[in-house]
């Protein structure tokens, strides 16, 4: 005998076909397996780092939560424990994660790319990170806001992105005393204009030649050599800046421009002219004279 109530409901809301079943289920706007921490990653694809083998996480191919770069820089610098820091694009919070361990009290990261802000926060949680906060934006309005210095400010990966390399190092400066930088570096020696590496540091419409700009600076002059993407920003992996004109610095005018914005301790490591990407190198940058004694 068929429930009162049942032949009500289905007079009320008629039964749904087969079709708006099959198109119901297969919808992408959830998940029906059971939770893990895969899922989460799976939410957005093309993640460039792996996390550690034991999680059993299959995310991208670099090794980056144990980087011996991170350690090196604050082997130089010394414990965070109770320090403000400051984390330029942190990308998928590898650094972040190493960095969160040591029990900063502030731990600022401040990534303009969408989907590595949401991969920074999936990593956040699938770490369970205490002191880390990930902000979304600009890190060069980050940096010009009159917030409190930074104890100590990482910059690994980022100023060969920049449109403006020199105006960010400018407000490094002006927000700590303490700086880490790995960067890729132009370097005419180690990379001749027939090597591969040279070919986004030409333009992309005849004559294809590359631009060089003499920017004064200080009583100085810095050589910028402008370079592209090269179309890379079509894949989902993508890691770079957010404008296809960036500038690479050389090496040499770096460190001169560091000593110049008053960093007396340069500490360089690293370095790899015949890195896949470019020529890179870290630089560790310390002000012994602290800017409210300058």
């Amino acid at each position: 005998m068929t429930n009162p109530l049942q032949q009500i409901f289905r007079r009320v809301r008629p039964a749904k076909s087969k079709e708006d079943i099959e198109e119901f289920h297969l919808t992408d706007g959830y998940v029906f397996s059971e939770p893990s921490p895969q899922n989460a990653v799976d939410l957005i694809p093309g993640w460039n780092h792996a996390f550690p083998s034991e999680l059993g996480i299959q995310a991208g191919p670099a090794h980056m939560h144990e980087d011996g770069r991170i350690h090196w820089a604050l082997e130089q610098f010394g414990p965070i424990a109770g320090r403000r820091v400051l984390e330029l694009g942190p990308l998928e919070a590898s650094h972040s994660r190493m960095l969160d361990r040591l029990g900063p009290e502030v731990l600022d990261a401040v990534e303009a790319n969408k989907k590595a802000f949401l991969r920074c926060l999936i990593a956040k949680e699938i770490f369970r990170l205490q002191h880390a906060r990930f902000h979304l934006g600009d890190f060069v309005k980050w940096l010009e806001r009159k917030d409190p210095p930074y104890d100590l400010i990482v910059a690994c990966g980022v100023l060969y992105h920049m449109e403006e390399p020199l105006r960010l190092l400018e407000l490094l400066a002006a927000r700590t005393d303490a700086i880490y930088v790995w960067t890729h570096y132009f370097d005419e020696t180690s990379m001749p204009p027939q090597d591969l590496r040279r070919v986004p540091f030409k333009s992309q419409k005849p004559p294809y030649q590359e631009i060089c700009e003499e920017v004064a600076f200080r009583g100085m002059t810095v050589r910028l050599h402008e370079r592209s993407y090269y179309g890379a920003w079509k894949k989902s992996a993508y890691c770079g800046g957010p404008v296809n004109r960036h500038y690479w610095m050389e090496k040499e005018d770096l460190l001169a421009v560091l000593g110049i914005l008053g960093f007396d301790d340069l500490r360089v490591a690293h370095d790899e002219p015949q890195h896949v990407n470019g020529p890179a190198f870290s630089v560790f940058a310390r002000r012994t004279v602290r800017q409210a004694e300058r």
